[in-house]
């Protein structure tokens, strides 16, 4: 693998998903892979396609130094084969990319496989290393929700961002 392609889905686009590619791409542009490593967001629904995300995830991220700049967009069938792999947030949303079609050439998998490290406090339903299996929407909570949805995200990213370079080392 000489290049490699990354996109994140949650249901609307607006909070975790443009948050999941915010932290990846500065974790990429970090390390200098830039040009090796695309990485995008989209949601299951299209809801609100076009807009930035929202406000609250923005402003969270920021204070974080994360710049989240992209337009929410729906995910299409062509996506499941343009990328490499696709991180949905939550089984639902999983489920839902399942459904595009039946045989993708992409990697799909959760955002919680790629978590390490414990949490103080394991989360009611939660799995190994205390982190939940699904990325919780913070649209209807809290300031906390969106912190803890960063936090998840900063969590899972170095994980990612070793197997794509994994990858490359393949090659």
């Amino acid at each position: 693998m000489t290049s490699a392609s990354v996109l994140f889905v949650c249901m609307g686009n607006i909070c975790r998903s443009p948050a999941g590619e915010g932290v990846l791409q500065a974790l990429v542009d970090a390390c200098g892979l830039s040009a090796r490593v695309r990485v995008d967001s989209a949601g299951t629904i299209g809801y609100h396609e076009g807009k930035p995300a929202d406000a609250r995830m923005r402003a969270a991220a920021a204070r974080r130094g994360y710049d989240l700049r992209s337009g929410a967009r729906r995910i299409r069938r062509e996506d499941l084969h343009a990328f490499d792999l696709v991180i949905a947030m939550d089984r639902e949303n999983y489920s839902d990319v399942e459904r595009l079609d039946p045989r993708p050439s992409a990697e799909l998998r959760l955002l919680s496989d790629f978590l390490v490290g414990p949490l103080a406090i394991a989360p009611k339903g939660g799995r190994a290393g205390g982190w939940p299996e699904d990325v919780p929407d913070p649209y209807y909570g809290g300031a906390a929700g969106f912190d803890f949805v960063l936090d998840m995200i900063e969590a899972a990213c170095p994980a990612i961002l070793a197997r794509l370079r994994a990858g490359f080392e393949q090659q």
